[in-house]
């Protein structure tokens, strides 16, 4: 069959997929088409382009962010922002991989969808890719006189510094570099800092010419928009190319006939960890395309690593020898699949007897048997997995692109990895049949595998600032070598670059990115189902949705009874409940329990703030997933879990504890937004300080002196975990959530109520939160080049009162005002602005950001520039589109469950929501001026939070912040 110049290759029904799997392929460039056609209305598109690497200037990191920045269709600077500011879009961003380049889109709305493809096609094929863009996107030198201070400034460049400051992103490259040291993976296709400004403008160029050619793209369609449309919408933009000979390939590395070892040193500071080593042990396993294979190293990674209690997991915590397990795991997106485990925080000295502790532990499971209860576990764990498919936040239709992928983008089979029905029914029949699946697959790819590098990551104290020193050397040198002439023309290319970055496009231009209307928005909210029964004070909030027969629910106990002085020590009762064990069941044997009869079941904190007064709703939610026939079997076990626990077990404690630290401090630099928010919003609600003290700094700290207090106290921590329990699990306050269809509902409601009749009934009286006041203005110090720089303000404390307008205010100031100046101009990878519309704290928060002060100065700044802003109705227009695109975010039906339920919580209701949208859809530009004041009187009283190294201790001292070591 050949339709608009396409040739059908393949055509399978994949009940895995949904629907009709079709594989095309153009006539005149050989281009290939992944076509799936079913019912998710959530559109999926992606092209994707294999992109060898030569060298770690990253220059394919570099072009995918710099072919969003203007096209010939569309010759505005950045029409990515555009369409961000303007789209319903589910998901819209671009990724690079060790040998490809992926550019995914997704939206449920079929004309928003066609936008998106359109500008993607366009910016892929035919990006207006000049210097200036080289120089914002990658690297340039930023001079204002010419005899200095001169840097090197660059998205990229700002943003790989940042992963070169984190120990746990620096294990992992080297981790990959070592297991494939003959070929391109052995380089960095993100970028090495030192090695970004060696690259040039040609081979920038050359790189997109040689590699972003139809006959090396593979395009993906997935969802319900008609598939005729597809391929006439390619046809037109493949007519002008004619067939190439792309060399491409990505060969396949030599194996190792020996194990090696590796040692890198790590940027670390000189606080109390400055001695730890992390060390990882890596293996080469087969190619990735051999879908069955890897299905059994995914169920093997689960059997010997996935759980608290999995043989190899448990040996390492065990031996003492380290604080955390560190590596990737199973690693299975490149073309051959690679397996990295350790653990972190070790005496370096230490390394080699991590490595002969996991042979040896291996050689166990291999001779003596994987125990049969981590097989079930595994089984069902992979399986559930399968079959849910749940994505989160990320449409199906990507997640099934990538998994695509991992075999069609080496000339292999687009379909096979997605047909997971009959490779996961011959492991089956393989183990039913006796055959000893695991432990073969333990000999083959581990203990007879001589491609091993165990790769040790040693502490420098003092790399990070030998990092500044070799940059600051090379741009003296540079400048050194340069004629007064020469240096004036890199001031002037400086100044040109800011002057481009600074002119506003053209009102003509801008009118080419195509965008949606009002007339294109619905005007009422989705609302998803929500049913409150009360019976006997007791709560059931019930969620009917079609969940492909898998039941979410969750058992919610109130916080209030819980002192201040616990609540650093939710999140570990939380993580202990099922993972210490219980009276019945070791840690271990509950683990596989849960892992072979539910999809997932776990206890978490969340706290909310009630939309009517601010104040804080806290919960610590007990949470799990099954199938129908499951229901009595996870009720029980958290029947078990919450009436049965087990606080005896010190050394497991402990072993949680030190995981807790090390995750927090492995979390502190890739993560150092996240952190600087809970920080900020700390000091302006009663609920932000509350989980800043059970998700922040505050906890960090908490759980080091803990740690500390292990050995000498334990029986006053075991009581305090005791004190939690019965001030928490108690019939009082408890609420039932649950999402499924009506019958799935109705057969879980009496197993969960009649769980929560046997939980204990006793009073607990609300404890009145006492704090130490956080510091004001703050420096929280780490070992890193780059920035996290937060501000934070609160607008109810000036009478602001929210309006749904403030959501559109919010999406033009991060796609435009704060995109602009902190991330376009000020070299920083991004920025964000978040509001609290229950509580009215308004926080900014850089991510790995070169600079400190300039930023701080364009937060302050932002009350003038919306005071005198001045804005065309579509501009406007284009704003409310993108602001009903967040409210309108896409879920899952476990998702939408745990929305409403939430709304519930904090009295949100439909009829507020309703309200809020029909005050979004008639935003205009006089409600951006009206805001101005509020905004502006409350930046008087903001307070500045920045996590960083060096540079920012310098303004802190300037000051007088008070600075607070984190790392």
């Amino acid at each position: 069959m050949n339709c608009h110049g396409f040739t059908l290759v393949r055509e399978e029904e994949l009940r895995e997929a949904g629907g009709r799997v079709r594989l095309w392929k153009h006539d005149v460039t050989g281009a290939e088409l992944l076509s799936i056609c079913n019912d998710d209305e959530n559109k999926s598109f992606g092209v994707s382009f294999r992109t060898p690497p030569r060298d770690s200037t990253g220059v394919a990191h570099i072009l995918e962010h710099s072919v969003l920045c203007g096209s010939d269709k569309y010759p505005v600077k950045e029409p990515f922002v555009e369409l961000l500011k303007s789209s319903l879009q589910t998901f819209l961003n671009a990724l690079t991989f060790p040998d490809k380049t992926c550019y995914p889109v997704a939206s449920c709305n079929l004309q928003d969808f066609y936008n998106l493809v359109d500008v993607y096609l366009d910016a892929v094929f035919h990006p207006r890719i000049d210097e200036n863009v080289l120089r914002q996107e990658g690297w340039h030198i930023e001079a204002d006189a010419p005899d200095g201070p001169w840097q090197f400034k660059g998205v990229v460049f700002n943003e790989m510094k940042g992963v070169y400051s984190s120990p746990d992103s620096v294990l992992m490259e080297e981790c990959q570099h070592a297991v494939f040291p003959d070929m391109l993976y052995s380089l960095d296709s993100g970028g090495d800092p030192a090695v970004i400004p060696s690259l040039t403008f040609e081979a920038f160029r050359e790189f997109h010419a040689s590699y972003y050619h139809p006959s090396n793209a593979r395009f993906f369609f997935w969802g319900d928009d008609p598939e005729d449309a597809r391929l006439a919408r390619l046809a037109d933009v493949l007519a002008p190319y004619r067939k190439r000979e792309v060399r491409s390939e990505v060969p396949l590395q030599p194996r190792l006939s020996s194990p090696r070892h590796l040692e890198i040193p790590y940027a670390a500071s000189e606080g109390e960890d400055a001695d730890k080593a992390h060390v990882a042990v890596n293996w080469l396993l087969c190619e990735s395309k051999e879908t069955e294979e890897m299905f059994v190293l995914n169920m093997l990674e689960h059997v010997i690593a996935g759980l608290p209690g999995s043989p190899l997991r448990k040996a390492l915590m065990d031996s003492g020898l380290g604080e955390d397990i560190s590596g990737c795991g199973l690693e299975g997106d490149l073309r051959q699949a690679y397996f990295s485990m350790g653990l972190r925080s070790i005496d370096p000295k230490n390394a080699a007897e991590v490595e002969r502790l996991m042979m040896d532990t291996l050689a166990d499971l291999a001779e003596h048997g994987v125990p049969e209860p981590a097989v079930e576990a595994a089984l069902n764990s992979l399986e559930f997995m399968l079959r849910e498919n749940n994505t989160g936040s990320f449409p199906r239709g990507l997640a099934a692109m990538f998994r695509s992928l991992s075999d069609w983008l080496y000339d292999g089979d687009a379909f096979a990895p997605l047909a997971w029905e009959k490779p996961l029914a011959s492991i089956k029949s393989r183990l039913a049949s006796g055959e000893k699946v695991f432990e073969n697959a333990i000999r083959r790819w581990f203990l007879d595998n001589p491609h091993r590098v165990t790769v040790l990551l040693v502490p420098d104290a003092g790399l990070a600032a030998a990092r500044q020193s070799a940059e600051d050397a090379r741009l003296a040198a540079i400048r050194e070598g340069m004629s007064e002439k020469e240096r004036e023309e890199v001031v002037g290319i400086a100044a040109a670059l800011r002057l481009a970055q600074q002119t506003p496009d053209s009102q003509e231009a801008l009118d080419t990115v195509p965008s949606l209307g009002k007339q294109d928005l619905p005007v009422q909210n989705a609302v998803i189902p929500c049913k409150v029964d009360r019976e006997n004070s007791l709560d059931v909030v019930t969620h009917e949705l079609d969940t492909l027969g898998i039941l979410y629910a969750g058992l919610s106990f109130d916080l209030s009874g819980v002192p201040s002085r616990l609540l650093p020590l939710v999140p570990l009762y939380a993580r202990a409940l099922t993972e210490l064990g219980t009276k019945r069941s070791d840690y271990v044997q509950l683990g596989f329990e849960i892992s072979a009869h539910t999809g997932s079941l776990g206890a978490g904190a969340v706290v909310l703030a009630r939309v009517a007064d601010a104040s804080p709703v806290c919960l610590l939610t007990l949470s799990g997933k099954c199938t129908a026939e499951k229901v009595e079997r996870m009720t029980a076990l958290m029947r078990e879990i919450l009436t049965e626990p087990d606080f005896d077990n010190r050394e497991r404690f402990t072993q949680m504890a030190l995981e807790e630290k090390a995750r927090m401090e492995q979390a502190a630099v890739p993560a150092g937004h996240t952190l600087v928010n809970t920080r900020l919003s700390g000091r302006l609600s009663l609920a932000g300080r509350i989980s800043e003290a059970m998700n922040g700094v505050s906890e960090l700290f908490y759980v080091r002196d803990l740690i500390h207090r292990l050995d000498a106290e334990w029986e006053l921590v075991r009581a305090d975990l005791l004190a939690l329990h019965e001030c928490i699990v108690r019939r009082g306050g408890v609420k039932i959530d649950m999402t499924a269809d009506a019958s799935l509902l109705a057969a879980a409601r009496g197993a969960l109520e009649a769980l929560v009749a046997e939980l204990p009934d006793r009073e607990v009286p609300a404890c009145a939160p006492e704090f130490d006041a956080l510091p004001g203005a703050e420096l929280l110090s780490i070992p890193a080049q780059v920035n996290y720089v937060g501000l934070g303000l609160n607008l109810k404390e000036v009478g602001y009162r929210y309006s749904g307008a403030q959501a559109v205010i919010l999406r033009h100031l991060r796609m435009g005002y704060l995109w602009d100046r902190v991330r376009v101009q000020g070299g920083a990878y991004g920025c964000f602005a978040r509001y609290g519309r229950a509580t009215g704290a308004f926080t900014f928060a850089s991510y790995r950001d070169p600079n400190v002060e300039n930023t701080l100065r364009v937060y302050r700044e932002t009350a003038d520039y919306l005071g005198n802003l001045r804005l065309s109705d579509a501009d406007v227009t284009r704003a409310v589109v993108g602001a009903i695109g967040d409210v309108d975010a896409y879920m899952l039906p476990g998702a939408k469950g745990a929305t409403a339920f939430s709304r519930y919580m904090t009295g949100e209701t439909n009829e507020e929501r309703q309200r809020i949208r029909e005050e979004i859809l008639a935003t205009r530009l006089s409600d951006f001026h009206d805001f101005a004041p509020y905004l502006a009187a409350a930046l008087k009283k903001a307070v500045p939070c920045v996590l960083g190294g060096a540079d920012a201790e310098a303004v802190a001292g300037a000051e007088g912040w008070t600075v607070t070591r984190v790392l």
